[in-house]
C-alpha cells in the first residue's frame, strides 16, 4: 500500500478521522479493499462493459462550481432538482450532491472520514467521485483512495492528449494518473485601464506589459502609482503566488522545511511596499481586498488566474451586483475599464481536479463524466464561450486565442484566452509537494503580523518554525536562505 506522509500525520493528530487508517500498522486490509474496489493490473473495472451500475452517483465536493458545470454541459443529465440537491441522468442515476466548504478544513475533514467509511458503507452511500485542490491534490492522489483514470477508470491517452501536461503531472504520482481537471489556471495580471493610462498613459496591454515585464519594472511603476495616490496592490497576499510558484524546490526535503529564496523575496517587497504605503494592508477574501476591486477602488491591479477574473474581479467590479438585479455590462461599476498582461513572472493559481474514488460501482459514468467535461473540445469550447473559464484543451483554447472576433466585454474587448494560452504551456509543476497547502498559509498568516509592524522578523521567523511543526508533527527543522 502506497504510504503518504501527509495522511499519515494528519493521522497521527487526528486518529481516526485520517484518511489512511493503516497508515503506521496493518494496511492489509485497506489496501485489499481499494485493490478490490479498482479493478486488478491485468483487467480494469472499466472494461467490464457488463458491470451493473450503481443507482445513485455520490460527488463531494466545496462549492457549486463544478456541480453547475456538470449540470449544465455534461450531456447524461435529465433533470436538475429545483433545490439542486441531486441531478437525474438519461441512464436512471442519481446524482446526489454532498458539498462543504473549505472553511478551517471542513471539506477534507469531511471527506477523510467518509473516505475512511468507505468499505462499510452501503452501495448508495458510497463516494463515487471527489473533488481536490492543487494546493492539497497529491494527500489524495498519492493513496489508494483514488483510482487510476486509465488503467481502472478507462480513460485513454487518445482522450488525454489535448491537456495540458501540468494538469495531468499535478495528480500524478510514479506515472500514475489519479484525477483530471476541465480547466487549466494560468495566471495573469488585471489592471485597471483607467489607473494605467493616469500613470503610465496608456492601458495598451502590450505596452502595460512592458512596463511591467520584471519585478524592477514592477516596482517602479508602483512607486509612480503612489505619486498619483493610487495603491500598487491591494495588500499583503496579492503577489504570493507569483512568488511561490517559481520557487527553485519543493517546501520539503526529507523532514526539514526549506524556504525557498523566491518566498523571501515575497516577505521583502510586501514589508517594503507596506512600509511605503503601495498597498491597503488588506489579506486576500476580506472586505477591504473585495471593495479594492470595485468602483471606489483605488488600486492598480490584481493578480489572479482564470477563474478569478470571470468569477471573482467580474463579480466584485459590479456597482450594482446581479444578485441584486445589476447587469455585467459597461456602465454598472466599473465593467470594462480592467484589462490584462502576463506580468513579471508566469504563475498558475488554483483549478479543480475529478477523482474517482475506490469502492466506486458506477465505473462507466465515472469514466463518462471524465472524458466529456474533460477531454471533449466541443464542450471545452462551449464553456469557455459562455464563461469565459479557461477550459483543459490546447486546441479549443488556441482556436478562440486566434479568433480576431473574440473578446472579452468585461475586459475592454480584449482577447484574454491569447494570453492564457501563452501562459498555459510554461507552467512547471515539479517542485509541487502534499505540503504545500499547510506551509503557503502558514508563512503567510505568520508574516501578516510582520508586515503591519505587530512583531519584528525573527519573531515572525519563530512563529512560523513552531507552527509548522504543530501542523506536521514529522517535520523536525526549518532552514531559511542566507
Amino acid at each position: 500500500m502506497r504510504k503518504n506522509k501527509v495522511l499519515c500525520a494528519a493521522m497521527a493528530s487526528a486518529m481516526s478521522r485520517s484518511l489512511l487508517a493503516g497508515c503506521g500498522g496493518n494496511s492489509a486490509s485497506t489496501a485489499a479493499s481499494a485493490s478490490a474496489a479498482a479493478g486488478s493490473s491485468d483487467t480494469t473495472a472499466a472494461a467490464d462493459a457488463d458491470t451493473e451500475e450503481g443507482k445513485v452517483l455520490n460527488i463531494w465536493c466545496w462549492n457549486d462550481e463544478f456541480q453547475s458545470r456538470f449540470n449544465d454541459y455534461y450531456p447524461g443529465v435529465k433533470e436538475v432538482a429545483a433545490d439542486k440537491s441531486t441531478t437525474t441522468l438519461n441512464n436512471g442515476i442519481t446524482v446526489k450532491w454532498t458539498i462543504n466548504p473549505t472553511t478551517d478544513n471542513n471539506y477534507q475533514n469531511k471527506l477523510d472520514e467518509a473516505l475512511l467509511k468507505q468499505d462499510s458503507a452501503a452501495a448508495d452511500d458510497k463516494i463515487d467521485i471527489f473533488l481536490v485542490e492543487a494546493d492539497y491534490a497529491l494527500k489524495y492522489v498519492d493513496s489508494d483512495y483514488t483510482l487510476d483514470v486509465k488503467n481502472d477508470v478507462g480513460l485513454t491517452d487518445d482522450d488525454l492528449k489535448d491537456q495540458y501536461q501540468y494538469t495531468k503531472d499535478i495528480v500524478s504520482v510514479d506515472g500514475v494518473q489519479k484525477g483530471t481537471s476541465w480547466q487549466a489556471t494560468p495566471g495573469l495580471f488585471a489592471y485597471r485601464r483607467s489607473i494605467a493610462k493616469d500613470v503610465l498613459g496608456t492601458d495598451d496591454p502590450a505596452e502595460v506589459q512592458s512596463a511591467l515585464s520584471d519585478w524592477d519594472k514592477f516596482n517602479t511603476v508602483a512607486e509612480e502609482a503612489a505619486a498619483k495616490g493610487y495603491k500598487m496592490l491591494s495588500g499583503y497576499d496579492d503577489a504570493f503566488r507569483v512568488f511561490s510558484n517559481n520557487v527553485s524546490e519543493p517546501w520539503v526535503d526529507g523532514t526539514t522545511v526549506k524556504v525557498d529564496p523566491n518566498i523571501m523575496a515575497w516577505v521583502e517587497q510586501t514589508k517594503d511596499y507596506t512600509d511605503k504605503g503601495y498597498n491597503n494592508k488588506s489579506t486576500l477574501w476580506s472586505d477591504q481586498w473585495a471593495s479594492d476591486q470595485g468602483p471606489s477602488g483605488n488600486v492598480f491591479g490584481f493578480f489572479y488566474s482564470t477563474w478569478g477574473i470571470n468569477f471573482t474581479l467580474l463579480g466584485n467590479s459590479l456597482a450594482t451586483p446581479t444578485a441584486e438585479g445589476g447587469k455585467e455590462e459597461v456602465g454598472n461599476g466599473i465593467y470594462g475599464d480592467y484589462a490584462v498582461c502576463q506580468g513579471p513572472q508566469p504563475y498558475y493559481w488554483g483549478g479543480s481536479w475529478i477523482c474517482a474514488a475506490a469502492g466506486t460501482d458506477n465505473i462507466q459514468t465515472v469514466r463518462d463524466v471524465m472524458q466529456k467535461l474533460t477531454c471533449d473540445a466541443d464542450i471545452a469550447l462551449q464553456i469557455t464561450k459562455d464563461t469565459q473559464d479557461y477550459t483543459n484543451c490546447q486546441s479549443a483554447m488556441q482556436s478562440l486565442a486566434t479568433d480576431p472576433t473574440y473578446g472579452s466585454d468585461f475586459l475592454g474587448g480584449q482577447n484574454h484566452i491569447a494570453l492564457f494560452s501563452e501562459v498555459a504551456p510554461t507552467i512547471d509543476m515539479s517542485n509541487a509537494g502534499p505540503y504545500d497547502q499547510g506551509c503557503n498559509e502558514t508563512i503567510q498568516n505568520c508574516f501578516h503580523d510582520y508586515f503591519n509592524g505587530s512583531i519584528d522578523f525573527d519573531t515572525a521567523k519563530a512563529n512560523f518554525e513552531a507552527q509548522i511543526k504543530v501542523k506536521y508533527p514529522e517535520l523536525t527543522s526549518v532552514e531559511w536562505p542566507q
